[in-house]
């Protein structure tokens, strides 16, 4: 009789096992769009190349913070991306309102994935700078390629419009 209480217990439990997989319930597939698998800098950096409005903003820059600015660039090209950035944030010390700087920041937090002030740097970037040309382009696609992080595709699709809204036309001359 032990060995069949044994044996039935068994059984007993192999069938509540075998019940539980029954209702066991998958989860619903992801409809949101994916995340983004390219270089979201070189995107960003790719819409101020591209923008070729007749408005150019190029601020006169202080020797300091055009060493700074350099000594970041050569340590994002060596993937090292939080000494990149330090400098930056030691140029925006000494010039806090600088829009270039601002959206240079911008990027190389993308670059660390730091997501939210990235696209927080972006806008500030844009509301201090000459909200036309090329900086302007690389703000709100910048925005854009945040949106699309957060998987917010109606922002996104609104940021996008914002990055045509960067050109100015020059006047046509005959």
């Amino acid at each position: 009789m032990h060995y069949l209480g044994k044996g039935f217990s068994l059984w007993l439990a192999t069938g509540l096992l075998a019940a539980c997989g029954m209702f066991a319930t998958t989860p619903p597939p992801d409809t949101r769009p994916p995340l983004p698998t390219y270089d979201q800098v070189a995107s960003i950096r790719a819409a101020g190349d591209r923008e070729k409005s007749i408005i150019d903003v190029n601020p006169l820059r202080d020797p300091g913070i055009t060493a700074l600015q350099d000594a970041a660039q050569r340590e994002e090209q060596a993937g090292k991306y939080a000494d990149a950035a330090a400098k930056l944030d030691q140029a925006l010390k000494l010039n806090p309102d600088s829009p270039d700087l601002l959206q240079e920041r911008a990027e190389m937090a993308v670059r660390l994935k730091d997501f939210s002030a990235a696209e927080k740097l972006a806008h500030k970037s844009w509301s201090l700078g000459p909200r036309l040309g090329p900086l302007c382009a690389r703000n709100w696609q910048t925005i854009v390629e945040m949106r699309m992080q957060a998987r917010d595709r109606a922002g996104a699709e609104t940021a996008r419009k914002w990055v045509g809204q960067c050109h100015k036309a020059g006047i046509p001359r005959y």
